[in-house]
Parts: C-alpha cells; sequence; structure tokens
C-alpha cells in the first residue's frame, strides 16, 4: 500500500519539479536510444548487422571515459542547477541535429555514431550534476526515498520509451522518435527554472575550489580509499560488462524471434516493467532490507543467471520475461548502490564521486555492447547473449569471495 511516507520526497517542491521534468525527458532519452539501435540496424548489411551495433556502445563509452573525471570536478566546483541547464540544451541540440540528418534520408551510419558520441558527452556533465543536485533538493533522512522515486521514474521512462519508440516507428519513422526526445527535454529546462531556494553547495576546506587536475586526483583518491564505494563500482562494472545484450535486440527481434518493430518496442522495454514493479515495490519496502549487501549480490547473480535464459530463449514470452528479470533485480542492485554512495560521499565530492563512477556504471554496459557485438558477429547473438550471463555469474563470485564488507554491508 502506498503511503505518504512512501513519497516523502516528492513533498519538497524542487525535488518535485524535477521529478516530473525527468520523467518526460527520460522517457524522450530511452525512446531515442532504442530509436538509434534500430536506425544502425537499417543502415548496415546483414553480414555487418551484430558489429555495427555493437559500435553503438563503443561511441557511447570514449566520452565517458573522456570526460568522466572533469565532468565531476565541474559539477563540484559550478552551480549544478545552471550547469544542467547548459546540458540540457546541448541534448535537445544533437536530437535535433539526428532528425534533421534523418528526414533528409540519412544512409551513412558514421553521423549517427558521431552524434551518438556527442549526446554522450553532453549526458557525462548532466549525470554528475544531476544526482550530486538530488541530495541539495531534499533532507538527508529522505535521500533514500528520493533515490527509489528516481529510480522507479526512469523505470518507468523505460517502459514507456521504447515501446512508444517502438510504436512511432512502426507507424511513421525514427526521425519521430528524435523529435520527441528532442521537445523531452524542454521539462526539464523549465523544471530548473521554476526551482526556488536551492541551497549552496559545501564548500571545500581552505580557498574555493577550481576546475583542476588537483581537484580530480582528490576525487580519485577518495573513491578508491572507501572500500564499498569502491567494490560496487567494480560490480556494476563488471556484471554490466558481461551481460550487456540490449544491442543485440534488434537481431533477436528481426531474425531470432520475428517480431518486427512493435515487438522490439517491447522487448526494449521488458526489463523496465520487472523494474517497475520491483522499483514500486522498493519505495515501500527499502527501509525495510536490513542485509542490504546480500541482496546486492544475490540480486546481480540472478540477473547474469536470466540473462543465460534469454540467450537460449527462442520464445517471444520466455524471453520478455527473461529480460524482466534483469530489469528488477538490476534495479534492487542499483537503489542499493546509490543509497551506499551518496551516504558515504560528502556533498563537496558527490560530483567527482559520480563523474568517477560513471566509467564503471556506463562504460561497463557501453564497452559490453561493443563485446556482445564482437562475439555475436563471430559466433552468433545466442552464443554472445549466453556466455555474457555466465561471465557476469563469475564476475559476481570473485567480489563476493574478495570483499567481506560487501557480504557485511548492513542497512545500520
Amino acid at each position: 500500500m502506498i503511503t505518504r511516507q512512501s513519497l516523502v520526497a516528492l513533498e519538497h517542491r524542487n525535488f518535485r519539479l524535477l521529478w516530473i521534468g525527468l520523467l518526460i525527458s527520460m522517457t524522450g532519452s530511452l525512446m531515442q536510444n532504442a530509436a538509434l539501435l534500430w536506425h544502425v540496424s537499417l543502415l548496415v548489411p546483414p553480414e555487418r548487422k551484430a558489429l555495427a551495433l555493437g559500435l553503438v556502445g563503443l561511441a557511447r563509452v570514449v566520452p565517458v571515459i573522456v570526460f568522466s573525471m572533469l565532468s565531476g570536478v565541474v559539477a563540484d566546483v559550478w552551480d549544478r542547477r545552471r550547469l544542467m541547464l547548459l546540458t540540457q540544451a546541448g541534448a535537445a541540440l544533437v536530437a535535433l541535429a539526428l532528425a534533421v540528418l534523418t528526414f533528409r534520408n540519412l544512409t551513412a551510419v558514421w553521423p549517427i555514431y558521431l552524434l551518438a558520441a556527442l549526446g554522450t558527452a553532453v549526458g557525462a556533465f548532466d549525470l554528475p550534476a544531476r544526482q550530486a543536485l538530488i541530495p541539495m533538493l531534499v533532507p538527508r533522512e529522505h535521500l533514500s526515498n528520493a533515490i527509489s522515486l528516481n529510480t522507479i521514474m526512469f523505470q518507468a521512462a523505460s517502459v514507456g520509451g521504447p515501446a512508444i519508440g517502438g510504436l512511432l516507428i512502426a507507424s511513421t519513422s525514427v526521425a519521430w522518435a528524435y523529435v520527441a526526445n528532442a521537445v523531452s527535454f524542454g521539462f526539464v529546462i523549465v523544471a530548473l527554472l521554476m526551482m526556488r531556494d536551492v541551497p549552496a553547495r559545501e564548500e571545500g576546506p581552505g580557498a574555493k575550489e577550481s576546475v583542476s587536475l588537483a581537484a580530480a586526483f582528490e576525487g580519485l583518491r577518495f573513491v578508491f580509499k572507501a572500500p564499498l564505494i569502491r567494490s560496487t563500482m567494480l560490480l556494476d562494472f563488471f556484471a554490466t560488462f558481461f551481460s550487456s545484450a540490449t544491442a543485440l535486440l534488434p537481431i533477436f527481434a528481426q531474425d531470432i524471434l520475428h517480431v518486427g518493430a512493435e515487438g522490439y518496442g517491447w522487448l526494449f522495454a521488458a526489463p523496465a516493467v520487472g523494474a517497475l514493479v520491483t522499483s514500486a515495490a522498493l519505495v515501500l519496502f527499502m527501509d525495510r532490507i536490513e542485509r542490504r549487501g546480500p541482496a546486492l549480490l544475490w540480486a546481480v547473480g540472478t540477473y547474469g543467471l536470466a540473462t543465460v535464459v534469454f540467450g537460449v530463449s527462442r520464445s517471444f514470452w520466455l524471453t520478455f520475461l527473461c529480460l524482466a528479470i534483469t530489469g528488477a533485480t538490476d534495479t534492487v542492485s542499483t537503489v542499493i548502490r546509490n543509497v551506499i554512495r551518496q551516504l558515504e560521499t560528502p556533498d563537496r565530492l558527490r560530483g567527482r564521486m559520480t563523474g568517477i563512477s560513471m566509467v564503471f556504471f556506463m562504460g561497463g554496459p557501453q564497452l559490453g555492447e561493443l563485446e556482445a557485438g564482437v562475439v555475436a558477429n563471430l559466433f552468433g547473438a545466442p552464443f554472445s547473449v549466453v556466455t555474457g550471463g555466465l561471465g557476469c555469474l563469475v564476475a559476481t563470485a570473485w567480489v563476493a569471495a574478495s570483499t567481506p564488507m560487501i557480504r557485511r554491508y548492513r542497512s545500520r
């Protein structure tokens, strides 16, 4: 049963504005992500499809690696709300550029890679600012609830975005998915402009901080001296690297399950369906999960097992179920990881912590998409997915064995 306490973070006006704006914007962004992969699959010959889809991951991961440390420092030094205004506007321009090129009957695939990389570069500055801003919008005792609500918002967008994108692609064209995403960024911009009395960020000791190499390395030292934060990042990276099968979904939809664009949209949204249900449960019960470390490890292990079954499935509904389970278990691990990181990080370092963690939680899936594409190109998509799921299980066992603190971690 949903109670006032389970939605307590939404009582804070600034957080509520941002939450609603991000719900609409994330729906557009997830729509574009699905449309972009479908677009690439239409522009390349069948024998190059797997590798071409994997290269989307490479195009997205390079900006994350290049800008992660710098973007974290910028989020800690600059006004986070103003920085988000710039990044949201920049992301809207990237979506418009994709739409214009597509309306002009784009036939080459390299402009899509280039704009995907540019969009990720903008996102590399947006995410640290956004995640560092959220603890400034709610009191500390409501932060866990805010993170759970953000997760359910993201998962709701993950259901709606790809599903709407699949319908748009089937009924109109890929270009309209890009247009819809461009418009969606305007809702976040309006939300940011409507905020009032946003607290000032905490300043570091001594002189006023600036964007510098020393500031970046301060964040790096903090992350790798904090065992809980470091171990959650490693678990995140290796698990998602081995189990990143999303890039191969067009192949499963077109060549294995034969379900077309609409079926592809629902398969792309399937992880979010499971995640949405789980997110709603976590809003109600997150504070009751005492043994959070073991829960995190079991969630990631189940994620890998569901990926293995997805790889061998030849049934649309079994595939949908497995993908939904991956979304459900990933949600549990995501919320626990984010709560640990936000509570264990001082406000003045939150941007840098998020910037560094981007290499792990964004770099893992994107590099994993490249790995999945290469393996699928050599041995087939099912083999790639199955071996990836097995790799996730091995990585989880290694982290559990090598990090006793994770196994012992409790909510207290």
